[in-house]
């Protein structure tokens, strides 16, 4: 999911020349007051230096330090620790200094909501402008990267020979990305050799304001789609169901059921499109607190995967970013997001240049998701990525099996990539697809059939 939002404004001056350590080894006997740095993890950039106060791994450290001291409201070492981050991490920095300063943002605003270094924060500003964009600006901007079109190209590919021979194609679209998956699919499917079919799209519409937003409402959309469909001769009905991630979109799922959207007996196929939207839906950490283990299992993934089972689907596609965001514990949460966000500002350089409006929505949507990851808790996060093998268990447990793509869809996204950086790459990982960055995964594709 990228997010594109307006950037937040840069952290207060706290110091201008502060000696990195000098402050934060006051106490040699404390060691929370000690910030080691650890050896360096593959795939990062990081200073010719090993262990000096600029490389990647002693930025994490000083991060999770920072953390610490923020939930022991420690607020002496915090803003030790935040001074030096707001002089090692600037936001015009390179990649490793912009990803350690969105860090910093984040536990900035994670010390302001909780009380914690309050002179640091009384200036801040915490609000957020979220970009608005055009149909051909959102457009322009998902082609910019593999990070959607993976997902557009693998999905596609394997819901056209699921669908083969079907008058009546039936698309229940969950995307974060407002259809911008649909007009490539309609091309393919107005060259069929039996003819076009009826194409009937319903969108779950999101009522939550979660970027990228578009500046017009889905009726429009929907109306824009509707002739585009026309205009390569595919008749087109276009439904938009508001509905809410945090209970599972159980308005769209009680909607196809009770209007009766679903006819299985007349030819007609049911496409589930799910593109990095699932991880919206509330999962068993979010109301762990506040209800026994007892109550957890039947929560709102398991429920939506199992109602979406019930409607009998002809194919699910579930494409996602394969990383864990769902730990209670800030620290694990911390690393865990740090070790993965590091991809999106490594690659920028590769297709944006620095100044660029879209650069700047760009990067401001990296922050975005990790202020959600860091600065807020229970249902205010909503961040909360699963890996691929969490996915893979739960469709199983929903009684779904892998369909897997074929060779020619394979084929399809290797030719895709070929369009872009030469970081980027693809493997097969049994028989799902995995976007790669530099050898390290960062999405994945699957598609679904019932298990009968």
């Amino acid at each position: 999911m990228m997010q594109f939002t307006e950037s937040l404004p840069l952290p207060p001056s706290l110091h201008q020349q502060v000696s990195p350590f000098s402050s934060l080894m006051m106490d040699k006997n404390s060691t929370n007051n000690q910030i080691q740095c650890a050896r360096p993890r593959p795939g990062f950039h990081t200073s010719k230096n090993m262990g000096t106060i600029g490389d990647t791994n002693c930025m994490e450290q000083l991060l999770v330090h920072c953390a610490n001291a923020i939930e022991s409201n420690d607020s002496t070492l915090a803003q030790q620790i935040l001074w030096v981050l707001n002089n090692i991490a600037p936001p015009d920095g390179d990649s490793n200094q912009r990803l350690t300063c969105g860090f910093l943002r984040a536990l900035i605003v994670r010390a302001a909501k909780i009380g914690t270094c309050k002179l640091l924060t009384t200036n801040l500003n915490h609000s957020m402008e979220t970009h608005k964009f055009s149909i051909i600006e959102l457009a322009s901007f998902v082609d910019l990267t593999p990070w959607h079109r993976f997902g557009f190209t693998a999905a596609n590919g394997a819901i056209l020979e699921a669908v083969e021979g079907y008058s009546i194609i039936h698309i229940v679209d969950f995307s974060l990305t407002h259809c911008m998956q649909i007009p490539t699919l309609i091309d393919a499917i107005s060259t069929r050799p039996e003819g076009p079919p009826l194409v009937k799209l319903t969108v779950a519409g999101a009522t939550e304001d979660l970027p990228p937003m578009l500046d017009l409402s889905y009726e429009e959309l929907g109306a824009k789609l509707v002739n585009f469909a026309r205009s390569r001769n595919v008749m087109m009905e276009f439904r938009v169901i508001p509905s809410s991630s945090s209970d599972g979109f159980s308005n769209v799922i009680e909607q196809l059921r009770v209007q009766n959207l679903i006819r299985p007996d007349n030819g007609e196929a049911l496409v589930i499109n799910c593109h990095m939207m699932l991880h919206y839906i509330p999962e068993e950490t979010t109301l762990s607190n506040r209800f026994t283990s007892e109550c957890t299992t039947n929560l709102f993934r398991t429920m939506f995967l199992k109602a979406i089972r019930n409607l009998d689907p002809t194919i699910v596609v579930l494409v996602d970013e394969d990383a864990d965001f769902t730990s209670n514990n800030l620290v694990c949460r911390l690393r865990s997001a740090f070790n993965y966000l590091w991809i999106p500002y490594d690659t920028v350089d590769t297709f944006l240049p620095r100044g660029s409006k879209q650069r700047q929505w760009y990067e401001a949507d990296i922050c975005w998701k990790i202020e959600n990851v860091i600065a807020h808790e229970g249902v205010q996060r909503l961040e909360r990525l699963e890996p691929k093998s969490q996915w893979v268990q739960r469709m199983r447990n929903a009684n779904f099996r892998s369909s897997g793509f074929s060779e020619e869809g394979v084929t399809e996204v290797k030719n895709m990539l070929d369009e872009h950086a030469a970081g980027w790459g693809l493997k097969r990982d049994e028989e799902d697809l995995v976007l790669t960055w530099k050898g390290h995964n960062v999405v994945f594709a699957t598609a679904w059939v019932p298990l009968n």
